[in-house]
């Protein structure tokens, strides 16, 4: 059972709350005990100190590049591309979501900065190119043999749930508010949007796009393992 550090020593806790941990177990594992592996794959420094960072144990003590060696070699034939012109904060939600699908490569289109914070250090793994605009990553989906597909809620949009998705393919997302432009829309060789039956007109691009992902991964990634890196 992991270690759980009680934040108020010497405090007395209540009978009914002994049951649940004060505070979230520790993540991730100590220096490594015994003879280091060989392999350069490892990295010394944790290693010695051990790897805290938000992976799947199997990755554990890797160094970062060969763990995205690792996901580039067994990605899905699937990109994900957000167009990042107000600085959208789900931008980072939509990277981590890449980051658990084993997505190909992730596309930033607009402004080159964007906000890392949802992304949870996970973008240090995968693939992140960037586009000027739309029509830089209309030609780059052309050449590599790509459907450029858009996720959005808009008057003749066919429901995704209904949608079979190319394998190959980027799934292009907009930004909270605004949503996909015109000219990403006009891009798309497909548009499809996300059933809703609340009051809300839409949910945010972070949530959309897990949707999307895992209905694409319900298509083409059944019966593959998962969190399993290549030995």
């Amino acid at each position: 059972m992991p270690d759980v550090v009680d934040p108020h020593p010497g405090v007395p806790v209540p009978d009914a709350d002994r049951a649940f941990p004060l505070s979230a177990p520790v993540v991730g594992v100590g220096p490594w005990q015994g003879p280091w592996p060989d392999g350069e794959r490892y990295d010394p420094e944790l290693l010695a100190n051990g790897d805290r960072r938000n992976l799947v144990d199997r990755y554990r003590y890797w160094t970062n590049e060969a763990i995205q060696d690792d996901l580039a070699a067994r990605a899905h034939p699937l990109h994900v591309a957000i167009e990042n012109w107000e600085h959208d904060f789900n931008i980072g939600a939509i990277v981590r979501t890449a980051n658990a699908f084993a997505v190909a490569g992730v596309h930033i289109v607009g402004r080159r900065r964007w906000n890392r914070r949802g992304a949870m250090v996970t973008d240090r793994y995968l693939a992140v190119t960037h586009h000027p605009d739309v029509d830089d990553l209309a030609t780059w989906a052309k050449e590599a043999g790509l459907a450029l597909i858009a996720i959005e809620n808009v008057p003749g949009a066919l429901p995704l749930e209904a949608a079979e998705l190319p394998e190959c393919c980027v799934l292009l997302f907009g930004q909270e508010g605004s949503g996909l432009s015109g000219p990403a829309l006009a891009a798309a060789s497909a548009v499809y949007e996300i059933s809703q039956y609340g009051s809300t007109r839409s949910i945010n691009a972070g949530a959309a796009g897990a949707i999307a992902m895992y209905h694409w991964a319900l298509q083409h990634a059944a019966g593959r393992p998962a969190g399993r890196p290549s030995d």
